[in-house]
């Protein structure tokens, strides 16, 4: 299980705004629009007056494997991706809702508004019950085609569309900031606030990931590989998600749960006593010869296994098995996870002719250079690392009216600075390694699921 409490997003807004205005020089009138980026897929639920039922299911919490069957089971794998472009995955909103209607009856009865992360702190900076395409993709209950809520969806979960919130493009103004809002946050004026966007098509916005050719691959605490694309798409088997774009378009996208987090749980959790610079010194110096594989499913898995019974391992260690071996092991586990999601885009002829790379993890040189390696492409380095805030602050420009279109807002906003070339010799190693990565998952499975029991 995975919750946060709403409140602390709100208290924590505050404070930011605040420190921001008063540390910053920047008038307290000098803001014009706000947008978001925001964490998808979480369960705010309000009641009639506003107020919080329940602490907020998170996009990583695994417990509703039962009620993603129950859901697929009734429409059917074919209809369900007709109908939302995407399969019933345990981290979506829809099986949360169908979680607490037969775990907390009595709280789902009390029901009114519900909301994701973002789209509750809109409410209180607003009082609107507003959200925008983007995140709602990640629900199960977006008709993603047709940018409307699925009225099969919505009758199968016992939820009326007037307890969702109104629909916008991520670029629209969906309100203006109130005065009492204006008030904790010490700012004055006319202030606009538009859709904002999911996490990851912010994140995209803010790489310039806004065009067919361009993927944008995100080291965070999740990993994502992310393609833009004009029309809509899906694939077929659905490993990839289909989502509305916050341009306007519609992007796939594969996700990883865990890919920075696998490095923090090593370095905080495993080897705590040793700084983090100390082991990514020790996985440079040991180079690309070890053969160890780390499988990456710390908080189960998502794409291409939507398997929440996943577990993380390190696989093929002997007595020559160092600690750079297995901190350099972690970093190349990740690095699969991601080629794997390439590899669907591969698949599905998707044009590949730029890859961006953003997320904390990208501050790391050897890390861009494995996946570099790995994915054998080069990887564009850009003139920011705040993919997310900075694509919200763009969907905020396009709605203040400061750019006319998102894709003018990423072209003035954001450049190249850099490349990382593939190393060919590096390259022809991870060739070889990668097949056995691969069968990893299979020949694990059953054991994963009788674990996860």
């Amino acid at each position: 299980w995975a919750e946060q409490d709403p409140e602390d997003w709100w208290d924590s807004t505050v404070e930011a705004v605040r420190e921001l205005v008063e540390t910053c020089g920047i008038p307290r009138d000098g803001i014009g629009a706000i947008g978001f980026s925001g964490q998808m897929h979480g369960l705010v639920a309000l009641d009639g007056e506003g107020q919080v039922l329940f602490p907020s299911i998170l996009w990583c919490d695994q417990r509703t494997e039962e009620e993603c069957a129950r859901i697929t089971e009734h429409f059917g794998r074919d209809r369900l991706r007709e109908l939302t472009g995407n399969k019933a995955l345990t981290g979506f909103t829809a099986p949360k809702v169908l979680w607490i209607k037969k775990h907390r009856p009595e709280l789902f009865a009390r029901i009114r508004h519900i909301l994701l992360p973002k789209d509750y702190v809109r409410f209180r900076l607003t009082g609107d019950f507003a959200t925008d395409m983007s995140d709602a993709s990640g629900t199960l209950l977006l008709d993603v085609e047709n940018r409307c809520w699925s009225e099969p969806m919505c009758s199968f979960l016992g939820v009326g569309k007037e307890v969702l919130p109104k629909l916008y493009e991520s670029y629209e103004v969906t309100g203006r900031v109130s005065e009492g809002a204006k008030a904790a946050l010490g700012l004055s004026g006319d202030i606009l606030v538009v859709g904002g966007a999911g996490d990851q098509a912010a994140g995209a916005v803010g790489t310039g990931t806004v065009r067919e050719g361009t993927v944008s691959v995100t080291l965070g605490t999740s990993g994502v590989v992310f393609a833009a694309h004009g029309s809509y798409a899906v694939d077929d088997d659905c490993r990839l998600h289909a989502f509305c774009h916050a341009n306007g378009g519609y992007h796939s996208m594969g996700v990883m749960l865990s890919a920075a987090n696998c490095l923090k749980w090593w370095s905080d959790s495993v080897q705590d006593a040793v700084g983090l610079e100390v082991l990514l010194e020790e996985a440079e110096a040991v180079g690309t010869g070890s053969k160890v594989v780390f499988l990456p499913y710390l908080m189960g898995e998502r794409t291409p296994h939507a398997d929440p019974d996943a577990k993380g391992c390190f696989l093929g260690m002997d007595m020559n098995t160092t600690r750079g071996h297995l901190t350099r092991a972690v970093l190349e586990g990740v690095a699969f996870g991601l080629r794997d999601s390439l590899e669907i885009l591969r698949e599905l002829e998707v044009p590949m002719e730029q890859v961006r790379v953003i997320g904390g993890g990208a501050r790391s040189a050897l890390w861009k250079q494995i996946l570099a390696d790995v994915f054998g492409m080069e990887l564009e380095e850009i003139n920011t690392s705040q993919g997310g805030a900075l694509g919200a602050a763009i969907l905020a420009g396009v709605g203040g009216g400061l750019f006319a279109t998102v894709d003018e807002g990423c072209d003035r906003m954001i450049r190249v600075t850099g490349r990382i070339a593939p190393v060919p010799e590096n390259v022809a190693h991870y060739e070889q390694v990668y097949p056995s990565y691969r069968d990893a998952y299979g020949s694990l499975k059953d054991w994963f699921a009788g674990r996860g029991r």
